[in-house]
């Protein structure tokens, strides 16, 4: 939807088609909260999006809404923009062989966006390679969740916390006796989502610390349950409930430590030579992180700050030529996207 507002704003699309395979309700009742970093915010702010016009919560300069509330009001956006341009929103369709048939038929150039999740089937179709490239993060993760619906489900701030370090001597992990331990870095731990669907991120840089290694290779899969328990205890607000034993069944997370890998796809952009079409692949469906910081959202939006720009030179564009320029720049950007996360990403989004 964001990348659908981004072609009406540009001002060189005559006609917009926006599909999504699910319906109107399943797609607004999604209850995940999204955190929006400055950066989102300024663009989608300049995309038209209007914050005091939507349930969310600021804080320190971030904006936390849930996704359902998001796309409601992008959508209704698109839809007050439909008595100025063509077009067309069609919920509950499956992006297809048989609707690429019928919708390339005229001769202008045409953009296909491609949104539609890392599971998404939208590239083979177009015959888009499905080959990743997966690299490390330098760090080392695990993530929580607790369901609780007996609470609320409103927009709630993120909590970090920093320089943790874990007390495992109950299962036979001494550190005390060495004071090199001690100098390494500690663990970075974020609560985040709302307060029935309450989240947590635990990680630390890549570290060959005897704590490191042993949360990476402990196969008592209680260790990381009774960490996250302690530390939700510790961190979480004052005015929600703790998790006890009566209600630590509730908590789901990971066995163990695992590394942190950012896997993009190796194609992001395509030109269909006979059918005029320039495709690009964007948010999950080109970049996936195994680690949910809960800012997932924000790595999606980074990839549309170059879409404008490649519309306006396709839309402007003399030969092909023009067109593989157009692309080269996007691929470009695609790729550095990817970099800039790989380098600084966990840093702004947990460690900091």
């Amino acid at each position: 939807m964001t990348a659908a507002l981004v072609a009406v704003r540009s001002g060189k699309v005559l006609k917009l088609t926006l599909l999504d395979e699910r319906h109107r309700a399943a797609l607004l009742c999604r209850p995940q909260q999204i955190a929006l970093r400055p950066r989102s915010v300024r663009f989608l702010l300049a995309l038209g999006v209007d914050f005091d016009n939507m349930e969310g919560c600021w804080d320190n300069e971030h904006f936390f809404t849930r996704i359902g509330v998001f796309q409601e009001h992008l959508l209704s956006i698109l839809e007050q923009q439909k008595s100025r341009q063509e077009i067309r929103i069609l919920l509950g369709t499956k992006f297809s062989d048989d609707f690429i048939r019928k919708s390339l038929a005229f001769e202008w150039p045409k953009i296909i966006v491609i949104a539609d999740g890392s599971c998404g089937e939208s590239s083979s179709v177009l015959g888009i390679s499905p080959d990743y490239i997966v690299e490390s993060c330098n760090a080392y993760g695990a993530n929580a969740a607790i369901e609780r619906p007996d609470q609320r489900q409103v927009p709630t701030p993120e909590i970090r916390a920093h320089s943790l370090y874990f007390d495992l001597s109950a299962y036979g992990m001494d550190i005390s006796s060495t004071g090199k331990e001690s100098l390494k870095p500690g663990f970075h731990l974020k609560i985040y989502g709302t307060f029935r669907n309450r989240y947590m991120a635990l990680a630390c840089p890549a570290s060959d610390s005897k704590v490191v290694r042993f949360l990476r290779h402990t196969l008592n899969s209680s260790i990381m349950k009774n960490i996250f328990h302690q530390s939700f205890n510790a961190y979480k607000m004052d005015i929600e409930p703790r998790v006890n034993e009566l209600t630590l069944h509730h908590v789901q997370c990971s066995r163990r430590l695992f590394e942190i890998m950012l896997s993009h796809r190796r194609v992001t952009a395509a030109f269909i030579e006979g059918d005029n079409v320039v495709v690009t692949v964007e948010g999950e469906a080109a970049r996936v992180l195994n680690f949910d910081t809960g800012c997932g959202v924000n790595l999606g939006l980074r990839g549309l700050e170059s879409l404008e720009e490649l519309i306006y030179k396709v839309a402007t564009a003399v030969d092909q030529n023009d067109i593989f320029e157009a692309l080269s720049a996007k691929i470009r950007h695609s790729k550095q996207v990817s970099e800039d996360f790989k380098q600084n990403g966990l840093f702004t989004t947990v460690f900091e």
